[in-house]
């Protein structure tokens, strides 16, 4: 598809919705410089999707979100899987470690009793914390200001220093009107799309990292015949 569309010089964008999940895109410049990042997608089952690994239905939107944060080459994909409820992996954990010193752990599972979409990102004095299902964000950042807010600073005690903590107002949209709205600005407009081939190729190289890290620790685990 890369090579068709680079031949033909058409424009093509990659479904990753969750880049235009407003808890992302609203918290997006606010993210510089990851040190850790942690991630949360489980669903409840649901029978559509199952002939594919966990990791190809629900983790690779994460992914797509990691490869936005994190611009430093991989050095190391660690991850472990299982298989539930079908022949595919339904529950799966990746640990991504990238050149600039930022590590990453995954997880995504279709067999939970209840949905979640939690970000974390921890860098240097600022802790953010995005759940992209209830469109809420939280960020801690070390506080300075000489006149303190009860109800919005903290302090730790261990160290005498204080905190604030921010809730950004997130403006709730229809992800899927605002993707298809941008693709057509894109078209009509001459503009780059927002999430191109490469970027989709990237992430779909990772998942099959992943997934080939997952098989290699199975094969390693089954017991000599």
């Amino acid at each position: 598809m890369l090579k068709l569309a680079q031949k033909h010089q058409v424009k093509v964008q990659v479904g990753h919705i969750e880049r235009f999940n407003p808890t992302f895109s609203s918290l997006r410049q606010r993210i510089v410089q990851p040190k850790f990042i942690e991630a949360h997608r489980l669903g409840m089952f649901n029978p559509r999707g199952i002939d594919v690994s966990v990791v190809l239905d629900l983790m690779i939107h994460d992914l797509d979100l990691l490869l936005q944060l994190v611009q430093s080459e991989i050095v190391q994909v660690d991850a472990s899987g299982v298989s539930v409820l079908t022949d595919a992996l339904d529950i799966a954990n990746a640990r991504i470690a990238f050149a600039d010193g930022c590590v990453a752990n995954l997880t995504a599972s279709r067999i939970s009793m209840q949905p979640m979409r939690k970000f974390r990102i921890f860098q240097p004095n600022t802790y953010i914390s995005l759940d992209l299902l209830e469109k809420k964000a939280q960020i801690i950042q070390p506080n300075a200001n000489a006149v303190m807010q009860p109800e919005l600073d903290f302090k730790v005690k261990a160290h005498e220093k204080w905190f604030t903590l921010e809730e950004p107002v997130i403006v709730s949209n229809n992800a899927i009107q605002s993707e298809l709205a941008s693709f057509a600005q894109s078209i009509n407009q001459n503009e780059a799309v927002k999430v191109d081939l490469e970027a989709g190729y990237k992430v779909m190289a990772l998942a099959h990292r992943i997934i080939d890290s997952i098989q290699e620790r199975q094969k390693k685990a089954l017991p000599l015949l």
